[in-house]
């Protein structure tokens, strides 16, 4: 092929191979791969839908493999930076253009999406033909910022095999109908859907898929177990245990659970859609990555990526350690046990506003239907909001963001056509409010306790600064 042989020269002018079967739209030269190209891509509706109701861990697990190598592509081009997953040696200062750099990036983004979605490659097709790059150049040239970035993607995918997510779903020795990131701790909780028999402990709960139902299972519990980036072991942080969610406590357990049934009675179109929004393991952080990169050039936006992925990442390990550890019961459990068959005063379901003549047994979460099974503490995703907001901090130098969400009347997903009301726009001024918000919303939403949410403090923003200081290390070579 042409565009391969050209490659081979290891020039800056051949540095980007001939191909132009349609009239490319990006500007190698001056453009951002990240939010030209290759995240419009990811946003096409094939795409998009393969994260619908993916548990976190699967989400920061494909953000891991599909964006940090970008880390790694752009690396040979730094004076003095080293590769996360691999180190590809380093190209000549004359190499170091905004042209090189994004044709890295998004053939590395090209591998790794065709080995993790082959299903959706025209969606990946589409975007090689909007920069002008040649799909069929597979080759691992490192003198090529196209073999750059074809290595970096297949050397992530490499060094993370057996990290233990069991991604393939190999772990345990299964050869046949594999079943990718399923337990292989035989995790097995102590309640039934059906049987509550230890009110302290996580319990499995029946939700509506349409219309079926089906009982929760306890998804990734092995993530707690996966090598991290940043740190050694989980056990290294400190998280105190989770004093109100023991049924022996008995005024501090009711309390709490008041609290949630509070906030579900006074639920309002701003905090409805907040829960749906953070429920969500993707759009909150695409919005804010989205407002800091916008403007950046894509070797800023691959670090800023890079940091905001590690930190993420890391933390979600953390959170899964000590969601097992403590198995910790989730509020529909508890308001169950305590008011069983009595009325209480709450949100009664999609469209019914709030009423006060609905059981304890009847009540479920504002997001049940969103909800990622696990135990209840600490909060997961009040963890990786507060990671990624000091993360991003860190990067920035300022807490400073305007953060604009835009919701569409009637675009709820637990109450299609009536919420919100009106056209909504949710808006924060800082990650510190974004982050404070993600927190509340698990209130709100149903899902947590406040203390769980407070218990993410602890040790989230430290897992962040981490993560910072990990990738800062790479970026002076170490």
């Amino acid at each position: 092929m042409i565009a391969a042989a050209a490659a081979l020269l290891g020039s800056l002018t051949s540095a980007v191979p001939a191909y132009s079967e349609q009239t490319p739209t990006f500007d190698l030269d001056h453009g951002n791969a990240l939010t030209q190209v290759i995240y419009p891509a990811l946003n096409t509706p094939g795409p998009r839908s393969e994260y619908i109701g993916r548990p976190g861990s699967w989400v920061v697990d494909h953000a891991m493999l599909i964006e940090i190598p970008w880390f790694d592509a752009i690396s040979p081009y730094s004076p003095t930076a080293v590769g996360i997953f691999s180190d590809l040696g380093r190209r000549p200062a004359e190499e170091r253009t905004t042209r090189n750099q994004n044709t890295a990036v998004i053939y590395s983004a090209f591998t790794s999406l065709n080995m993790l979605f082959s299903q959706h490659r025209q969606s990946w097709l589409d975007m090689m033909a909007a920069a002008g790059l040649d799909p069929n150049n597979t080759a691992e040239d490192l003198a090529t910022p196209s073999g750059i970035g074809n290595r970096a993607a297949k050397n992530a995918m490499a060094a993370r095999k057996h990290d233990g997510t069991n991604r393939d779903g190999s772990e345990g020795g299964r050869r046949y109908n594999l079943q990718p990131y399923s337990d292989y701790t035989d995790y097995k909780p102590v309640n039934t859907a059906y049987d509550l028999r230890f009110p302290s402990r996580w319990q499995p709960n029946v939700v509506s898929k349409g219309n079926v139902f089906a009982v929760q299972e306890f998804a990734t519990p092995q993530f707690g177990r996966v090598k991290p980036f940043s740190f050694d072991k989980p056990e290294q942080f400190r998280l105190a245990p989770p004093a109100n969610n023991h049924f022996l406590n008995p005024k501090g357990y009711r309390a709490q659970a008041d609290e949630v049934l509070k906030a579900s009675a006074n639920l309002d179109d701003r905090e409805k859609m907040s829960a749906e929004i953070f429920a969500d393991a993707l759009r909150p952080f695409g919005v804010v990555a989205h407002t800091v990169i916008d403007h950046y050039t894509t070797e800023d936006a691959v670090k800023y990526v890079a940091v905001t992925d590690v930190a993420s990442f890391d933390t979600a390990v953390a959170s899964w350690h000590f969601t097992r550890k403590y198995d910790s019961e989730r509020p529909f459990s508890a308001i169950r046990y305590l008011y069983g068959d009595k009325k209480v005063t709450a949100w009664g379901g999609p469209g019914k506003g709030t009423v006060s003549d609905i059981t304890g047994n009847e009540w479920q979460s504002y997001v049940s239907r969103l909800a990622i099974a696990s135990p209840e503490y600490p909060s997961v995703n009040a963890a990786v909001c507060l990671a990624y907001a000091q993360a991003a901090r860190r990067f920035t130098g300022t807490d400073k963001l305007e953060i604009f969400f835009p919701i569409a009347k009637g675009s709820s997903f637990v109450e299609p056509g009536m919420t919100p009301a009106n056209n909504l726009m949710l808006h924060w001024s800082s990650y510190t409010d974004w982050a404070g918000d993600c927190g509340k919303s698990q209130v709100w939403g149903g899902e947590n306790f406040a203390s769980s949410v407070d218990a993410a403090g602890q040790y989230a923003p430290k897992v962040a600064d981490m993560a910072y200081d990990f990738v800062q290390h790479k970026l002076n070579g170490n």
